[in-house]
């Protein structure tokens, strides 16, 4: 029986997931397609056990999707959890972007007086 993650949990999964070189580069094969194991491995300079320990780690935080045809044994990206994580940074692109805006309105304020007391010290007010 597949235990449910909540919310929280299921970030904290695929953040920690992400948090990894390799498994962000496995990741990004896979957005190219179905591939097996073996060929994941082929660039990385590592085991297969340690390959198998980064693509576990990876479907644990429902990342990845890993099937079984004979001996063929396909990896999928499974991008829901990718989903969730985009739309939780979001709220935080928006906090930063008002921010921002907010910053900038302040500093043309300032701008402004600033204009205002070097016109009124060259006497030439308006």
């Amino acid at each position: 029986m597949v235990q449910q993650q909540t919310s929280s949990e299921q970030l904290n999964a695929t953040f920690s997931a992400l948090a990894d070189p390799t498994r962000r580069s496995i990741l990004a094969r896979l957005a190219s397609g179905e591939t097996s194991v073996s060929e994941l491995a082929e660039p990385f300079e590592m085991s297969m056990p340690a390959i198998s320990k980064h693509l576990k780690v990876l479907q644990r935080a429902g990342l990845i999707e890993r099937g079984r045809e004979a001996q063929w044994r396909p990896c999928r990206l499974a991008a829901g959890p990718l989903k969730d994580a985009s739309d939780w940074l979001e709220h935080y692109r928006r906090f930063w972007e008002e921010a921002f805006d907010r910053l900038e309105n302040y500093l043309r304020e300032l701008q402004k007086q600033e204009s205002k007391k070097k016109e009124h010290k060259n006497g030439r007010k308006k």
